[in-house]
């Protein structure tokens, strides 16, 4: 025992970073493993139909939503990335995690109304309903490319983080780093993608949301103790402020930054397609809000996400990034030489020291990871059940699909790990995504914002901007000129040879330019500053892959937008259904939904009491009229129904029509009970939907 005792605490070690864990670390992600897929499973007993799988049965608060949505939004990647960004360039790390403002409104009032009275079930579904069967298909081919990319993703990150964290191969004899077969990338990300799909594959939805409320948690503590344990290090607020530099003080990156970070770049390709991609595009998400218990708790998960929730975030995944500069001028000796992808492990590594935290970071980053995927994999299953499976094997049991639904969550995680090498050729996870997401996102967003708030917008604009804009952006990887006068003046990236005199070598250098002229004159300005004696400048040459990583999801959206609005205009075809599915018709959808009348009076009120048991086949719930008088509530009004323990998040409860009871007491029947868990010793609260 004492040998394996000192084993661990000298290895597994991050060579690059060098840190090291202690027994109470791997204890705390032994115990963080044991005790997630645990819960999954648990709750999975509570999913019985696909809307359980899938939707989670909408019954779950606002609160939970929300907290739901930080654990998604958090990727493996995140706290890699963004505290690299909070490395190299200070506060602007804050501004992808801060800038929901920009589609919050659109949001609000017309997406999630739309999509929740409409009950759909897939953003695919939406096209059809709003265009036809071919911009549907366009659709969904596209959502699948997105969604297993990302699978794949974060699949590659969390496969390269533990891959340096745990150098598992060498205690069975192999060569460092060489793991089981020789890719320890691709096997560490199937490891995890197994572990995370062993609650998702019998829960769904429902253990996906429970669980993520302790994943949100973990994210949440873990990465804010890191940044406050730093400061402490440092000596607190002012010596910490003192050691960054004055650019990173400030809250935004240059306008134009030539192969950098900039301003200009990040608004468009994160807070306008990013992060519309995100909340509109993205099935998972469109899932969670999907099972809020109703539209008003989705718009408050929205606001808690966006006002509280996402700021909280941007500290916690960049802020180890801001210590990390402040401890390199502070002349922390552990930090320098540290590639600043790996200054979120450094930091932590420490400040932590050997109680266990440290385990507790690196299970946060194990939780971004499956937090993220399980809503990937979900999402995956439910667009090729609901938008292809029923479509070739229509009218079978419920029963049916939800076999279907786990097994094809089985697949899809498969091929997420099948890609995980392709995206591993890119030089950096962060290039690897931006190149990924500009090219599939914008026609997407474009068609989908034209389409809630333009009646006018017809099938065959959508469709035609879906395939000529996908074509445009495919062709701008070859042709990045395209980009060039709608890149606000960000230069193109030039890959420049050099050769050396003294000997048979060459290297390339990357250098930006308006022009091959302007490119030759960076190299040779480069090739000085770097004090290269004895070498002489060769090639210079467009890299057209490196170029405008950022500014391509403008360019996109300015294609997609000219695509769409000249086609509605100049050759519309015929009219397209509008209602119920644009933002001036969701009263209809409200109406269409319930069956009837909206009942908006007093929609926030509740009682609480105990009930008794009604033996019946059918779920019902017979309200007093005293009770029903308090709610301001009508027979056939929609209600939730749950056990009144706030803080069990509404797993155990139900939506269902209200009858009014000739007694004093509420009586549920014994169908009803059943299908929302209900347990007959606790009073239920009762709440009006709509």
């Amino acid at each position: 025992m004492p040998d394996l005792i000192a084993y661990t605490n000298i290895s597994p070690i991050l060579s690059a970073v060098g840190v090291t864990f202690s027994i109470a670390d791997w204890i705390v992600i032994l115990f963080y493993f044991t005790g997630i897929v645990f819960l999954g499973i648990w709750f999975g007993k509570f999913t019985h139909t696909t809307s359980d799988f899938f939707f989670g049965g909408q019954r779950f608060p606002w609160w939970l939503i929300a907290i739901s949505c930080i654990a998604t939004l958090v990727g493996s990647y995140s706290f890699i990335q963004y505290s690299e960004v909070g490395f190299n360039f200070g506060m602007a790390s804050l501004v992808p995690y801060t800038n929901e403002w920009f589609v919050m409104p659109l949001f609000l009032l017309g997406w999630l109304p739309i999509v929740y009275f409409g009950r759909l079930q897939s953003v695919p579904e939406y096209f059809e309903k709003r265009f036809d069967r071919r911009t549907r298909l366009a659709v969904l081919v596209m959502l699948l490319i997105y969604l297993e990319g990302y699978i794949g993703i974060n699949l590659l990150t969390i496969g390269r983080i533990m891959d340096g964290l745990f150098d598992y191969g060498a205690l069975l004899g192999f060569a460092s780093g060489h793991g089981l077969f020789g890719y320890p990338v691709v096997e560490s990300a199937a490891l995890m993608a197994v572990l995370s799909g062993l609650y998702l594959h019998s829960g769904g939805q429902t253990s996906v949301l429970m669980t993520d409320l302790f994943q949100g948690a973990l994210l949440l503590i873990a990465g804010l103790s890191v940044v406050i344990l730093g400061i402490y290090e440092l000596g607190g607020w002012t010596p910490f402020w003192e050691g960054l530099p004055e650019a990173h003080k400030q809250p935004f990156a240059p306008i134009d930054n030539a192969g950098r970070l900039h301003s200009i770049g990040i608004f468009w390709s994160d807070g306008i397609t990013g992060t519309f991609a995100f909340f509109f595009i993205n099935q998972g998400i469109l899932m969670r809000f999907l099972s809020a218990k109703s539209v008003q708790d989705g718009r408050r998960a929205m606001l808690l996400t966006v006002i509280v929730l996402m700021p909280l975030v941007a500290v916690a995944v960049g802020g180890a990034g801001w210590v990390g500069r402040s401890m390199l001028s502070a002349g922390i000796a552990e930090v320098n030489g540290v590639a600043a992808d790996d200054i979120f492990v450094k930091v932590a590594d420490i400040v932590c020291g050997t109680a266990g935290l440290f385990g507790l970071v690196v299970a946060a980053m194990i939780a971004a990871l499956m937090s993220t995927l399980d809503t990937l994999i979900t999402a995956v299953s439910a667009i090729f059940v609901i938008d292809i499976w029923k479509l070739f094997r229509p009218d079978r049991p419920d029963a049916y699909y939800l076999k279907t639904a786990r097994f094809v969550a089985v697949g899809a995680t498969v091929l997420g790990i099948a890609l995980v090498p392709l995206f591993d050729s890119f030089e950096s996870i962060f290039r690897a995504l931006s190149h990924f997401n500009s090219l599939i996102t914008p026609p997407l967003v474009v068609v989908l914002t034209l389409g809630i708030v333009w009646p006018r917008f017809t099938a065959r604009a959508a469709f035609t901007t879906l395939t000529l804009g996908f074509a445009m952006l495919f062709l701008s990887l070859w042709i990045p000129q395209l980009i060039q006068p709608v890149a606000h003046g960000v230069p193109m990236a030039y890959s420049a040879t050099i050769v050396s005199n003294e000997a048979d070598l060459s290297e390339t250098m990357l250098v930006y330019g308006h022009s091959p002229e302007e490119a030759t004159l960076a190299a040779r300005t480069k090739l000085e500053q770097e004090n290269k004696a004895g070498w002489e400048l060769n090639e210079v040459r467009l890299n057209p892959q490196r170029s405008y990583s950022f500014m391509r999801s403008f360019y996109g959206l300015i294609v997609c937008l000219s695509i769409g609005i000249g086609v509605t205009v100049f050759a519309p075809g015929k009219s397209s259904p509008t209602e119920g599915l644009v933002m001036s018709s969701i009263a209809d959808a409200a109406f269409r939904y319930k069956g009837g009348k909206p009942n908006d009076k007093a929609p926030y009120a509740s009682v609480t009491g105990p009930f008794q048991i009604l033996e019946s086949e059918q779920q019902q719930i017979l309200i007093p009229a005293a009770m029903m008088k308090e709610l301001h509530a009508d027979p056939g009004d929609l209600m939730y129904v749950s056990d009144s323990r706030w803080w069990l998040g509404g797993f155990r409860s139900l939506r269902i029509k209200a009858e009014q009871g000739e007694v004093d007491n509420i009586q549920i029947s014994s169908a009803a009970i059943e299908a929302g868990n209900l347990l007959d010793d606790r009073p239920v609260r009762i709440e009006k939907i709509i």
